[in-house]
């Protein structure tokens, strides 16, 4: 069995191998997405694949639409030429239940794959015919929060950055500023509104999306490039909306035992690739099956009936109010803090550490001790319900491949979002005492901990990507295992960096309690472990 539209015609073969085909002719879909585009994604990577895609295919299924996604790849452009046209753009979809079950399915709703390349002309007029056509409604992003920065971790502004500004719409390189020249030549072709949906897991996506886009755009009118009524119709959220939204689902890396799997049901040329930049991916997707897509309800021309397709369509404050929920106390802080621990605790799986009694208290404690009693509850989910089912059925998972390791990558901007903000809260609060915070500072002093590359059986330990990291452990530079009193003195610039932790622990009174964590932490081989049964039990 092949994974194309030739492939799939051997409709029993994927029938008796339990593999869902789709209800809709993948060539009528692609005619039609050619003629009258409705959406553009750039991102084409596996949340894309393994979820905004899988939405569309519901609507193409029920009838509810014709027209498929255009998905444009600004950064890997491997990822279109070995994973997206020798499978005509389909994805197989595999679904990991908790029972050790998989649900499979053939994603087969995006019409084409692009290489948003403004060096291919054939590629850019491409992507330019979608967005110079008065039906598209809307472009989502799924390309990580580092796809909108155009500064470095020192703030200042990247060469490339630099140079697109320079260079004008027709060589933009940077990704923000492929998208402005994309809006440019829908303000030329007419002006016909559109909505810009940032999928992104990050805090205020729509806004970090509409400040990077302003940006490239009025240094294109400054050096007039583009006439000011550009920038005018952009910043005119009649015209160019930026919804906020709200996205979570795991989708990890494509695991051995699927692709094992696959084989063995027959399905052809399944195994993943590592592309030259390094991005490890398959022609299948292997992911949880819970999963929530919060948008704000802003499309300007109009949008496919997402919320038929499970799609929560909401206000802004909504949005915001369920982000929040997720990211700085239902989800995303226990991850972290498992992320950290794991690393140094020797796991390599983020269910085995489900099974750890200390692991287990420290994000129950995170999530339901101190997070939930200054969440904010967004109403269309309950904040309890939501982390029983992270805690009860999504961490646990032994059929999710995650990784602390994956996880751990860029940990320091996570920090503020995911641990400060609850501290905030605390300090906001007069009824509360921030001091009274034991599991966050826990999971920060085990950051600091694992910042130092050994583990906690004194072995050297390899510390995944970050920005910040040759800084941070350039301030840890003599902090040693052995040698508790070494962290003394050493942390005042990394617990009072308000852009680290969006405030200075120091004021707060927890940066003492840290430090102490800290100390305990480097007693020895053990230590970490050791200190985990003391304040957990």
């Amino acid at each position: 069995m092949k994974l194309t539209y030739q492939g799939i015609q051997d409709k029993a073969a994927f029938e008796a191998a339990g593999i869902a085909l789709p209800k809709f002719d993948w060539q009528d879909m692609c005619a039609e997405t050619e003629k009258a585009p409705v959406w553009v994604h750039f991102g084409a990577g596996n949340i894309f694949r393994g979820f905004i895609a899988v939405l569309q295919q519901r609507l193409l299924n029920e009838g509810l639409a014709t027209s498929g996604i255009v998905a444009a790849e600004t950064f890997d452009y491997d990822i279109i030429n070995k994973i997206y046209d020798p499978f005509d753009s389909m994805t197989l979809m595999v679904t990991l239940k908790p029972d050790g079950s998989t649900e499979k399915e053939v994603i087969a709703s995006i019409a084409k794959g692009i290489r948003a390349d403004s060096s291919n002309a054939a590629e850019w007029a491409a992507l330019k015919a979608c967005f110079v056509n008065p039906a598209l409604q809307m472009a989502s992003f799924t390309i990580t929060e580092k796809g909108y920065a155009l500064t470095n971790v020192k703030g200042e502004v990247m060469p490339v950055v630099t140079e697109d500004i320079a260079n004008g719409p027709d060589k933009a390189r940077h990704a923000m500023a492929v998208v402005a020249a994309m809006l440019y030549a829908r303000y030329q072709a007419g002006a016909q509104p559109i909505a810009m949906v940032s999928m992104d897991n990050c805090s205020h996506n729509g806004a970090k999306l509409k400040e990077s886009v302003t940006t490239i755009v009025d240094g294109w009118v400054a050096n007039g490039f583009c006439p000011t009524g550009f920038a005018e119709w952009v910043k005119n959220e009649t015209n160019v909306s930026f919804p906020w939204s709200m996205i979570d689902k795991i989708t990890p890396r494509p695991a051995d035992a699927i692709r094992d799997q696959l084989a063995e049901l027959g399905v052809e040329d399944m195994a993943p690739v590592v592309t030259t930049r390094n991005t490890y991916i398959a022609p299948f997707v292997n992911a949880e099956a819970p999963q929530y897509l919060v948008v704000e309800d802003r499309f300007p021309n109009g949008r496919p009936a997402l919320e038929k397709a499970g799609v929560y369509l909401t206000d802004r404050d909504t949005v915001n109010m369920t982000e929040r929920m997720k990211v700085t106390t239902c989800l995303n802080p226990l991850h972290t803090a498992l992320a950290v621990y794991g690393c140094l605790l020797g796991y390599t799986s983020i269910a085995a550490e489900m099974k750890d009694e200390q692991l287990v208290k420290l994000v129950r404690t995170i999530g339901y001790a101190e997070g939930l009693p200054v969440v904010v509850d967004p109403k269309i989910i309950d904040p309890k319900a939501f982390i029983d089912e992270v805690v009860e059925q999504r961490l646990p998972n032994p059929f999710i491949p995650d990784m602390p390791q994956r996880i751990a990558t860029d940990t320091s901007l996570k920090v503020p979002i995911r641990f400060g903000e609850t501290i905030k809260s605390y300090i906001a609060d007069p009824e509360k005492d921030v001091t009274s915070l034991t599991a966050i500072p826990l999971a920060i002093a085990g950051w600091l901990r694992y910042l130092l590359a050994v583990d906690d059986e004194g072995k050297e330990m390899p510390v995944s990507a970050d920005p910040m990291l040759p800084a941070l452990q350039a301030e840890l530079a003599g902090v040693e295992l052995g040698k508790p009193e070494s962290c003394i003195g050493k942390l005042d610039a990394i617990l009072t960096n308000e852009v680290i932790f969006a405030v200075d622990l120091k004021r707060t009174g927890l940066a003492e309690k840290v430090e102490g964590f800290l100390r305990e932490m480097l007693a020895g081989p053990g230590a970490v472990r050791a200190t985990l049964v003391k304040y957990l039990g």
